[in-house]
Protein backbone atom coordinates (compact mmCIF):
# COMPACT_ATOMS: atom_id res chain seq x y z
CA UNK A 1 0.00 0.00 0.00
CA UNK A 2 1.47 3.47 -1.07
CA UNK A 3 0.65 6.35 1.62
CA UNK A 4 -0.89 9.35 -0.05
CA UNK A 5 -1.83 12.87 0.81
CA UNK A 6 -4.83 13.58 1.91
CA UNK A 7 -6.69 16.46 0.21
CA UNK A 8 -7.56 19.31 2.41
CA UNK A 9 -11.22 19.61 4.19
CA UNK A 10 -11.38 23.20 2.92
CA UNK A 11 -9.83 25.43 0.20
CA UNK A 12 -6.39 27.12 1.25
CA UNK A 13 -8.37 30.44 1.96
CA UNK A 14 -11.10 29.39 4.02
CA UNK A 15 -9.04 29.30 7.10
CA UNK A 16 -8.54 33.43 6.24
CA UNK A 17 -7.26 35.14 7.75
CA UNK A 18 -5.83 32.95 10.88
CA UNK A 19 -4.21 31.07 8.21
CA UNK A 20 -3.51 32.73 5.00
CA UNK A 21 -3.67 30.45 1.82
CA UNK A 22 0.21 30.75 0.88
CA UNK A 23 0.97 29.23 4.07
CA UNK A 24 -1.67 26.12 3.70
CA UNK A 25 -0.65 25.58 0.36
CA UNK A 26 3.55 25.79 1.41
CA UNK A 27 2.50 23.40 4.69
CA UNK A 28 0.01 20.89 2.94
CA UNK A 29 1.38 20.51 -0.80
CA UNK A 30 5.14 20.94 0.26
CA UNK A 31 5.71 19.82 3.85
CA UNK A 32 2.82 17.05 4.39
CA UNK A 33 3.65 15.95 1.13
CA UNK A 34 7.55 15.33 1.70
CA UNK A 35 6.62 13.15 4.57
CA UNK A 36 4.52 11.35 2.51
CA UNK A 37 6.95 10.30 -0.21
CA UNK A 38 10.01 9.72 2.33
CA UNK A 39 7.81 7.29 4.11
CA UNK A 40 6.48 5.64 0.83
CA UNK A 41 10.70 5.34 0.30
CA UNK A 42 11.78 4.15 3.57
CA UNK A 43 8.75 1.59 3.18
CA UNK A 44 10.34 0.00 -0.32
CA UNK A 45 12.83 -2.43 1.19
CA UNK A 46 9.82 -3.26 3.90
CA UNK A 47 7.21 -5.03 1.36
CA UNK A 48 6.05 -6.97 5.16
CA UNK A 49 5.24 -3.17 6.81
CA UNK A 50 3.59 -2.23 3.14
CA UNK A 51 -0.21 -3.29 4.20
CA UNK A 52 -0.41 -1.15 7.52
CA UNK A 53 -1.62 2.42 7.66
CA UNK A 54 0.62 4.79 8.92
CA UNK A 55 -1.24 4.92 12.24
CA UNK A 56 -0.55 0.78 12.98
CA UNK A 57 2.93 1.32 11.95
CA UNK A 58 3.57 3.93 14.54
CA UNK A 59 1.63 1.82 17.09
CA UNK A 60 3.63 -1.01 16.51
CA UNK A 61 6.47 0.93 15.86
CA UNK A 62 9.22 -0.14 18.70
CA UNK A 63 8.24 -3.83 17.47
CA UNK A 64 9.46 -2.76 13.95
CA UNK A 65 12.20 -3.76 12.28
CA UNK A 66 15.19 -1.34 13.72
CA UNK A 67 16.49 -0.75 9.95
CA UNK A 68 13.21 1.37 9.16
CA UNK A 69 11.65 2.12 13.07
CA UNK A 70 13.62 5.87 12.60
CA UNK A 71 12.05 6.60 9.36
CA UNK A 72 8.33 5.80 10.52
CA UNK A 73 8.50 7.67 13.64
CA UNK A 74 9.91 10.83 11.83
CA UNK A 75 7.90 10.20 8.36
CA UNK A 76 5.48 8.32 9.77
CA UNK A 77 4.69 10.57 12.89
CA UNK A 78 4.94 13.91 10.49
CA UNK A 79 2.66 12.67 7.79
CA UNK A 80 -0.03 11.42 10.63
CA UNK A 81 0.31 14.17 12.61
CA UNK A 82 -0.68 16.90 9.68
CA UNK A 83 -3.39 14.05 8.70
CA UNK A 84 -4.92 15.05 12.35
CA UNK A 85 -4.14 19.04 11.93
CA UNK A 86 -6.10 19.52 8.83
CA UNK A 87 -8.81 17.82 10.38
CA UNK A 88 -8.27 19.58 13.97
CA UNK A 89 -10.05 22.85 12.44
CA UNK A 90 -12.97 23.90 10.20
CA UNK A 91 -13.33 27.56 9.10
CA UNK A 92 -14.51 29.79 12.13
CA UNK A 93 -13.93 26.61 14.01
CA UNK A 94 -17.45 24.50 14.96
CA UNK A 95 -18.54 24.24 18.76
CA UNK A 96 -18.73 21.20 21.02
CA UNK A 97 -21.93 19.38 21.76
CA UNK A 98 -23.52 19.85 24.97
CA UNK A 99 -22.65 16.24 26.12
CA UNK A 100 -18.70 16.90 24.76
CA UNK A 101 -18.61 20.37 26.26
CA UNK A 102 -19.97 18.84 30.19
CA UNK A 103 -17.44 15.94 29.21
CA UNK A 104 -14.81 18.90 29.26
CA UNK A 105 -16.17 20.38 31.75
CA UNK A 106 -15.73 17.24 34.05
CA UNK A 107 -12.03 17.14 33.27
CA UNK A 108 -10.72 20.90 32.95
CA UNK A 109 -13.73 22.83 34.27
CA UNK A 110 -14.69 24.72 31.26
CA UNK A 111 -13.98 25.07 27.64
CA UNK A 112 -11.77 27.97 29.25
CA UNK A 113 -9.90 25.64 31.35
CA UNK A 114 -8.75 23.38 28.85
CA UNK A 115 -7.72 26.37 26.61
CA UNK A 116 -5.02 27.82 29.52
CA UNK A 117 -4.06 24.25 30.34
CA UNK A 118 -3.37 23.68 26.60
CA UNK A 119 -1.34 27.18 26.47
CA UNK A 120 0.61 26.27 29.92
CA UNK A 121 1.80 22.82 27.46
CA UNK A 122 2.49 24.71 24.70
CA UNK A 123 4.36 27.36 26.55
CA UNK A 124 6.37 24.44 27.39
CA UNK A 125 7.52 23.41 23.93
CA UNK A 126 10.99 24.49 23.11
CA UNK A 127 12.03 24.45 19.42
CA UNK A 128 9.73 22.56 16.63
CA UNK A 129 7.15 19.72 18.10
CA UNK A 130 3.80 19.37 18.76
CA UNK A 131 0.86 19.52 21.57
CA UNK A 132 -2.14 16.96 21.40
CA UNK A 133 -5.03 16.25 23.31
CA UNK A 134 -5.34 12.39 23.64
CA UNK A 135 -7.35 9.40 25.17
CA UNK A 136 -6.59 6.11 26.00
CA UNK A 137 -8.59 2.95 24.56
CA UNK A 138 -8.58 1.52 27.64
CA UNK A 139 -9.17 4.46 29.94
CA UNK A 140 -11.13 7.27 28.11
CA UNK A 141 -9.68 10.61 29.73
CA UNK A 142 -8.63 13.54 28.37
CA UNK A 143 -5.02 14.05 28.33
CA UNK A 144 -2.89 16.83 27.25
CA UNK A 145 0.90 15.80 25.82
CA UNK A 146 3.66 18.06 24.15
CA UNK A 147 5.82 16.04 21.44
CA UNK A 148 9.19 17.00 20.25
CA UNK A 149 9.75 17.28 16.19
CA UNK A 150 7.11 14.35 14.76
CA UNK A 151 6.44 11.97 17.41
CA UNK A 152 3.01 10.60 18.04
CA UNK A 153 0.66 9.34 21.04
CA UNK A 154 0.21 6.57 18.91
CA UNK A 155 3.30 5.37 19.65
CA UNK A 156 3.13 5.63 23.53
CA UNK A 157 -0.86 3.95 23.46
CA UNK A 158 -2.87 7.05 22.86
CA UNK A 159 -5.35 8.16 20.61
CA UNK A 160 -4.70 11.64 19.65
CA UNK A 161 -7.82 14.01 19.01
CA UNK A 162 -6.65 17.16 18.53
CA UNK A 163 -3.38 18.64 16.92
CA UNK A 164 -1.22 21.41 17.30
CA UNK A 165 1.67 22.36 14.95
CA UNK A 166 4.26 24.27 16.17
CA UNK A 167 7.05 24.25 13.57
CA UNK A 168 7.29 27.54 12.68
CA UNK A 169 6.58 26.72 9.23
CA UNK A 170 2.46 26.16 10.44
CA UNK A 171 2.71 29.73 11.03
CA UNK A 172 6.03 31.64 10.55
CA UNK A 173 4.78 33.68 7.10
CA UNK A 174 2.03 35.46 9.20
CA UNK A 175 3.23 35.35 12.78
CA UNK A 176 6.66 35.19 12.64
CA UNK A 177 8.12 34.27 15.98
CA UNK A 178 4.66 35.20 18.15
CA UNK A 179 3.74 31.87 19.23
CA UNK A 180 1.16 33.08 21.65
CA UNK A 181 -1.19 34.84 18.52
CA UNK A 182 -0.55 31.89 16.60
CA UNK A 183 -1.84 29.47 19.56
CA UNK A 184 -5.26 32.41 19.84
CA UNK A 185 -5.58 32.00 16.13
CA UNK A 186 -5.70 28.45 15.91
CA UNK A 187 -7.60 27.87 19.15
CA UNK A 188 -10.75 29.67 17.14
CA UNK A 189 -10.59 27.35 14.48
CA UNK A 190 -10.96 23.95 16.44
CA UNK A 191 -13.56 21.53 15.09
CA UNK A 192 -14.54 20.56 18.12
CA UNK A 193 -17.24 18.16 16.53
CA UNK A 194 -14.38 15.80 15.10
CA UNK A 195 -13.01 15.65 18.05
CA UNK A 196 -15.59 14.35 19.62
CA UNK A 197 -16.15 11.86 16.74
CA UNK A 198 -12.17 10.76 18.15
CA UNK A 199 -13.10 10.58 21.08
CA UNK A 200 -16.39 8.84 20.41
CA UNK A 201 -14.47 6.22 18.30
CA UNK A 202 -11.70 5.67 20.81
CA UNK A 203 -14.85 4.82 23.09
CA UNK A 204 -16.02 2.26 20.80
CA UNK A 205 -12.85 0.86 20.31
CA UNK A 206 -12.59 0.72 24.49
CA UNK A 207 -15.76 -1.35 24.46
CA UNK A 208 -15.76 -3.58 21.69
Amino acid sequence: MSHTLPALPYPYDSLEPMIDARTMMLHHDKHHRAYVDKLNKALEAFPKYQSLTVEELLMRRDGLDPKVRDAIRKQGGGHANHSLFWQSMAPNGRPASTSFARRIESEFRSLEGLKDAFRVVTEQVFGSGWVFLSTKHSHPLLTLHAFANQDSPLSVGFKPLLALDLWEHAYYLHYQQDRPHWFDAWWSLVDWQSVEQRFEQAQAQCAA
